[in-house]
Formats: structure tokens, sequence, C-alpha cells
């Protein structure tokens, strides 16, 4: 057993001694408390050793069930692949086919799904036999899937102690606020969740699993915010880790004293560049946001801003774990709990992992991100620019839910923008569009836009499962609307 795996084991051996009592786990229909987790894993540890499990996909909603199934395959040393619920069934497939899992424990509702692929019930188990050789890295403890910019789940392939030194980090970044209680938003399929429960059961606090239908969040997107705020205000959580749009929402919430966020001590927020203007925001109405960066590639995360080193607009400073150095470009480089390598390709032997995005470094080591590498366009000016960061100017302040930022070869940029409101009047998307310019130097600002007549999802092919923009699609569909106003500037006398 990895020293990371046995520091953890320990530790929730410690906490069934020490605080047997104390609620541990909290679902949609039960709590348990942490002298019964540490005995349910175990039990659950045998069941998979009867079952002679290599490979474990796991296709639940969060709760006990999933969390529980998750530590055993962890502490029995097993690959543990995770499905998130937002996943097309052909994404599902095409995760089970590659990591040829045999094993698998799903929601009811999946039954026709894995029928159709050839999987047989038997007790809590789904079964199939796969032939051919083991496509994983060795000491592969945890496989994830990210969806990236094509749709077709690339697998990132983790070992324990990676996974578990980035636990036991946040646990250390969080401890000064002393967090009792982290409620789970994201779905345990999502890394930086899964590492956040761990973090939560290092601490001995008190973990909610609420299913995603009971807090009114559906596919990559949909959020019932009714619904979502009622959850909060009945758990009273502590700490929370967030994606900006939900922060956005929990922001809006507080503004408009919907949502109290008096109990809240520890918010990380990653995912996605977040606007400075969305902290300030946050930081008037208390909610306590700690920014932070990471990848899959590198166990999620590696940078966050703490409660005694915060600058909001950076990342924060590295986690201790890891280093972090500039490539001349100014890409980002990482050494430190980076992957074992992809699914099915050669194993990372490089200390350096290239993150694909830009940044910089101020004097006191803080990281400041610009934007994915690949996604930087060149004005016709000459200037760089990262659309991310004007999208996320242009979504997190006002009154639009989605923004496509472009300007390769032309003098201004143009956005594409879907309102949150269908009742939205052009009038108040050009107000929104001149505040966000206001936060924006003149080479990065909108002087032209486009009002969608649908939005982006993934069922139109312009975005990814997990709610990311298919860059070149969307391109492609609107390169009219894009371009359209640089020929008009071309033009005009």
């Amino acid at each position: 057993m990895s020293p990371e795996m046995e520091h953890f084991q320990q530790t929730l051996r410690n906490h069934a001694e020490q605080k047997a009592n104390a609620l541990a786990l909290w679902d949609d229909h039960r709590k348990l408390d942490y002298a019964t987790l540490y005995a349910e894993v175990i039990f659950r540890q045998q069941r998979l050793r009867d079952e002679e499990v290599r490979v474990l996909a796991l296709a639940l909603d969060n709760g006990i069930e999933a969390l529980l199934w998750d530590l055993a395959a962890l502490f029995e040393g097993l690959t543990c692949v995770a499905l998130p619920p937002f996943f097309s069934p052909a994404q599902r497939q095409h995760c089970l086919e590659q990591s040829q899992a045999e094993h698998v424990i799903a929601e009811p509702s999946l039954q026709e799904e894995l029928q159709a692929a050839g999987y047989q019930k038997g007790g809590e188990f789904w079964h199939r036999t796969f032939s051919g050789p083991n496509r994983m890295p060795e000491g592969t403890a945890k496989l994830t899937f990210t969806s990236g910019t094509t749709g077709t789940p690339k697998g990132v392939c983790l070992s324990a102690d990676s996974i578990l030194r980035v636990a036991r980090e946040l646990d250390l970044a969080s401890e000064p606020t002393d967090p009792q209680h982290h409620l789970a938003l994201l779905p345990l399929a999502i890394l930086l969740e899964n590492i956040g429960c761990y973090a939560a059961l290092y601490a001995g606090a008190t973990l909610s699993l609420p299913s995603q239908k009971t807090l009114g969040i559906a596919g990559a997107s949909g959020v019932e915010v009714p619904k979502l705020l009622g959850c909060l205000a009945s758990r009273s959580p502590q700490s929370l880790v967030l994606v900006p749009q939900l922060l956005l929402m929990l922001v809006g919430a507080a503004e408009q004293k919907a949502f109290d966020p008096q109990h809240l001590r520890f918010a990380a927020v990653g995912g996605a560049r977040v606007s400075e203007d969305l902290l300030h925001r946050a930081e008037r109405v208390r909610i306590p946001v700690y920014e932070g960066y990471g990848l899959s590639e590198c166990a999620s995360v590696v940078c966050l801003n703490r409660p005694q080193a915060r600058r909001p607009g950076s990342v924060g400073r590295p986690l201790p774990h890891v280093e972090i150095r500039l490539a001349d470009d100014g890409e980002v480089l990482i050494k430190g709990s980076t992957l074992l390598g992809y699914l099915g390709e050669a194993l990372h032997t490089d200390q350096w992992w290239p993150s694909g995005d830009l940044g910089e470094f101020d004097a006191e080591g803080f990281l400041y991100l610009k934007g994915r590498k690949k996604h930087q366009f060149v004005t016709s000016f000459g200037r760089n620019v990262n659309p991310e960061w004007v999208e996320a100017e242009l979504t997190q302040r006002g009154p639009i839910a989605q923004a496509f930022v472009y300007g390769e070869a032309m003098p201004h940029n143009h956005a594409l923008l879907w309102p949150h409101r269908p009742d939205c009047t052009d009038e108040q998307l050009a107000a929104a569009v001149s505040q966000a310019n206001e936060a924006l130097p003149e080479y990065a600002q909108v002087r032209h836009w486009s009002r969608l007549d649908q939005p982006f999802t993934a069922t139109n092919g312009l975005l990814t499962a997990n709610g990311r923009p298919r860059r070149d699609a969307i391109i492609e569909r609107y390169r009219t609307q894009l371009t359209e106003s640089a020929f008009s500037e071309e033009s005009a006398p």
C-alpha cells in the first residue's frame, strides 16, 4: 500500500475510533456516522474481492452508495472509472469499452443501455467479459474521462498517491477556516469534487451528498435555482466546490437576499476563468470564495488562493506538492502529481506537464492565467487575445448566459450572445457588453455583437458534453456573422 493511501486509511480508522458517532455521510435518504462508514467500506472491499473485480465503473448519482463504493475500490487497489451523469449514452459506452470495465454499478435508469452494451445484472453488479490486453498503466487508481473539444472522451490515468496528496493539500489549505460540513454540488465523477470529498473526510467533517435531482441540477448546465437554494438553506454547509456559473448564481441570489452565506467558511471555485468583477461581488455579499486552478492530468488542483494568501484575479500560489514554471511563450508547465498516462497511450515519463494554458506570476508568486494557448487569436493590429478572458467578463456580471468571442485577423472583436431570459432586450445586452468592456483593455473589448437565435448545446454540436464551447464548430457555423463587421469596416469610406 502506498504511503498516501496508508495515511488516508489510517485517518478514517482514527475517525471511526475517536469520533465514532460523529455524522460522516448524509444523502437524500440516510445518515452514516464515521464508525459505520469505515465498516461499510470494509464490507464493500470484501464484495469486490469476492467478485474478483479489477476495474469498477460507477454510474451513480451523488449519494452514500457512490462514495462507499468509490472508497472501497480505492482501498482495495482497484481502478475506479467515474462516469459523469451528463455524458451521452455513446460517451458512456466509449468509456466502458476503452477501460474494459467488466463490473459496473449503475443507476436503475441505465438498465436498457447496459443490456444493449452486453452487460448482465448479478446482485449489485453489471457484468461483462472483455478480451484483449489491459490498456491501463499499472497502478491506475482513478480513470477520469475528459470530453475535450472533440466530444470523444479521453481517459486520464491517475495513481492513488497523486489523488490523495492533492486531497490532503486541500484539507490543509482550508484548515484555517475549519469547515466541518462540506456539501458536494458537482457530480462525484468530476475529479475536483471527488477530491474535495476526500479532503472533507481527511478533516473528519460531515459530507453532504444530496442527489443532483435534489439539488435541481440537470445535465452539464441546467440548474433550478430555487431548488438549489432550498437545499443549501436546509443543510447550511460550511464548504463548497463551485464552478463559475454556480458562483454567479449564488452571488446573484445573495444580492437579492435569497441566499444567506453566513455559514459558509470556504468556497473553492475553479474549472474555468472567473472574472475579477464576480470575485469582488462575492466579497461584498460575504461569500468566502477562493479561486484555484487545476487540470485532470495533474490530479486536479495545482494552485489555490488561501485564507492567508489571497489575491483576487489570480488563481493563487502553487500548492506545496507541485512546482510551476513558465515556458518561453508563457505556457504553464507543472511538475508533481502528474498522470501515469492517457488510456491506451504510452506512459507519461516527462517530469513537466505542458498545461496548454498561458500565465504569468506576480512578484509574490501568485499565478495569473491568460487563457488557452490554442484558443488565442491575433487581431489585425497584431494583439494577442484569449477569448475565455473576454467571455468570462461578458457572462459573469449580467444578463448574458453564453458568449463566444472571435477576432482572428480582424480590427475589432465580435461576440455571439445568448441571454439568460427570452425577454432580455437588445438594449440590455448592449449595456452588458459596455459594462464588460469597461474592465477590458481596448484591444480585448467587444466592438460588435450578434444575438443568437438558439443557445450553444451538446445536441446542436456546439458544446462538449461537459459544457465547453466547440470553438471550431461555432466559427464554422457562424462565420458570416463573426466576420461581416470586419468587411463592413474595410469597405467604409
